[in-house]
């Protein structure tokens, strides 16, 4: 197993990924009634995040999917929509999402958004409290409504075993620099280093399951079939 190759070879499939998919896109200029598949995972990008050791281009920051639990009828739109949050008027529920949640966390610590001693707190929150973060939802969407993403339709059943299970921790595990040096590491300036999160400043990933993981090198084999079968 050679992680610096195998990182290489993610992103090349990547690439092509982004061939296919037409590009990337941001969540600023999405909505419902674009041909989303009904499930999928998806890779976020970030402004000033690039690969330093494996080739050019951005990094991956963030690996996510949906509808892992049985019976679930959350779609990738559906999930997709919780990160980006409301656009009129610009905001958003970061308890309904650990995207933004997290980067709302680091940005209050990086001092780049007001600090509100509420956030991350509780399922569910009084609408004076809601109100009291506005600000600081407004200024995650903005920042993930930014971030460029990719896609891969992935239409199973849900379930904890399911194939988007299987790619999303295992595309975690092969990035994290949680237990050793990620072949691509952050840059100095991400913000992801004020996070209160140590699993998100030692992985380098706006994740915090899966990051202490190993992967296995099949799964890229298995991307590859999911990519070359898109249309």
């Amino acid at each position: 197993m050679n992680r610096t190759e195998d990182t290489r070879a993610f992103y090349q499939l990547l690439h092509e990924l982004e061939q296919r998919f037409g590009g990337t896109r941001t969540l600023t200029d999405c909505h419902g009634r674009m041909p989303w598949p009904s499930r999928g995972v998806y890779f976020f990008f970030e402004p000033g995040e690039t690969r330093s050791r494996t080739g050019h281009g951005p990094r991956v920051v963030r690996v996510g999917t949906h509808a892992l639990m049985a019976k679930s009828r959350t779609s990738l739109w559906n999930r997709l929509n919780q990160h980006r949050g409301t656009l009129n008027p610009l905001g958003g529920n970061h308890r309904g999402s650990i995207f933004r949640l997290l980067i709302g966390d680091a940005m209050t610590s990086a001092g780049y958004v007001e600090y509100t001693g509420s956030w991350g707190r509780g399922s569910s929150a009084p609408k004076a409290i809601r109100e009291s973060e506005r600000p600081a939802e407004v200024e995650v969407s903005r920042y993930i409504g930014a971030m460029p993403f990719l896609v891969v339709s992935i239409n199973d059943a849900p379930g904890p075993e399911s194939q988007r299970g299987y790619i999303e921790r295992n595309a975690i595990a092969l990035l994290s620099g949680y237990s050793s040096t990620a072949a691509d590491p952050p840059s100095a300036n991400w913000l992801g280093f004020h996070s209160s999160r140590e699993r998100v400043r030692r992985s380098g990933l706006w994740n915090n399951n899966h990051v202490d993981e190993c992967y296995e090198p099949a799964f890229l084999g298995a991307l590859e079939k999911l990519i070359h079968d898109i249309g």
